[in-house]
């Protein structure tokens, strides 16, 4: 206990940030440690497994020991080990789930899994004290794309998912196509602000009435084809208004199939959860469709949308209160579905 509230060591692992924090009573954060590895794999265009794993190796145990520095703590005042074991990269969960399974089997302190997509919705809970379910969250990062009905804390029911690309792959691979780098959602989110949304039409991928699913590769093929038959006929491309385009083209999806399944499921708010919830456009673009609606928008700040710890620390809170610890045999699962 730390002040009289139930104290978690989170760590998050799942993909490219080995991320520690501790937690109290799910809603406190004392410490939020990230160890971000975009730079190192800015040269490969994207995230590299086996050098991700490594870094999350060399750089997991004094994440930890920082965060208990930054919250005052020692090991003795932890309650609980929280920790990510799906969806990832296998190779990045394990670094974390082996470092949790040690800490927790050398104090005696309970284990707790946490599923990732979990994590990213209650980083409201953090940011927004009055928060309580049920809601319906948009969860939209590099690797998913998701409407998520919320009726709990710990009560989760996928509406819709991508088919193929999550959004935020589709900016960084069209990104790359722009030549504007790594990682292309903020990039895209900056010079977009530079150009004419409605300068080239790309598709909008519905898919069949009423589908809470999305599919984006075909915009990204679109961008993709756009540039190459201009490049061939010779014309300059002005990349701040395809990549305004693009984005206008996923952002009108993403926020009326989210708007739909809240409306149409009875829910007066919606959270935003995961990387892409940074994103400026699609803020804006939301606040407005829910005002127009009489939806209430909620949304964390740009430091718990990345992945990070504090997330995994206040999803393992609540996930500890119903349902207990988990047992060391806990394993890592790439594709943990809620």
């Amino acid at each position: 206990m730390i002040d009289g509230k139930f104290a978690i060591l989170a760590i998050e692992s799942s993909c490219d940030e080995t991320a520690a924090a501790v937690v109290l009573d799910g809603r406190d954060v004392r410490s939020n440690v990230i160890s971000s590895q975009i730079d190192i794999h800015k040269a490969y265009g994207g995230v590299v497994p086996e050098i991700a794993s490594r870094h999350h190796l060399d750089n997991v145990n004094w994440v930890c020991q920082k965060a208990l520095d930054d919250a005052g703590a020692r090991m003795d005042d932890i309650d609980a080990i929280g920790v990510t074991y799906g969806p990832g990269l296998v190779g990045a969960l394990l670094i974390g789930l082996a470092t949790a399974k040690a800490y927790a089997l050398a104090t005696g302190k309970p284990l707790i899994g946490v599923h990732h997509i979990h994590g990213h919705i209650c980083a409201n809970f953090i940011e927004h004290k009055e928060l309580e379910p049920p809601f319906m969250a948009l969860v939209i990062s590099g690797g998913h794309t998701n409407i998520v009905e919320v009726t709990d804390y710990n009560k989760l029911r996928v509406l819709g998912g991508t088919r193929d690309d999550a959004a935020g792959e589709a900016y960084d691979k069209v990104a790359r196509v722009l030549g504007l780098g790594y990682p292309g959602g903020p990039l895209i989110d900056k010079i977009a602000k530079k150009g004419n949304p409605e300068a080239v039409e790309f598709k909008r991928v519905f898919l069949e009435k009423g589908s809470m699913d999305f599919s984006f590769s075909g915009i990204k093929t679109g961008v993709l084809n756009y540039v190459n038959s201009e490049k061939q006929a010779g014309r300059e491309i002005n990349v701040a208004d395809v990549a305004a385009s693009f984005q206008q083209a996923v952002l009108d999806v993403v926020v009326a199939k989210t708007v739909e399944a809240a409306l149409s499921l009875k829910k007066d708010k919606i959270v935003m959860a995961g990387g892409v919830a940074a994103n400026s456009k699609l803020r804006a673009m939301l606040q407005s469709a829910c005002e127009e609606h009489g939806l209430k928008l909620y949304h964390p700040s740009p430091i718990l949308c990345t992945d990070n710890a504090a997330m995994i620390g206040c999803a393992a809170y609540y996930k500890y209160q119903a349902e207990g610890a988990d047992d060391l045999t806990l394993d890592a699962i790439p594709n943990l579905s809620i």
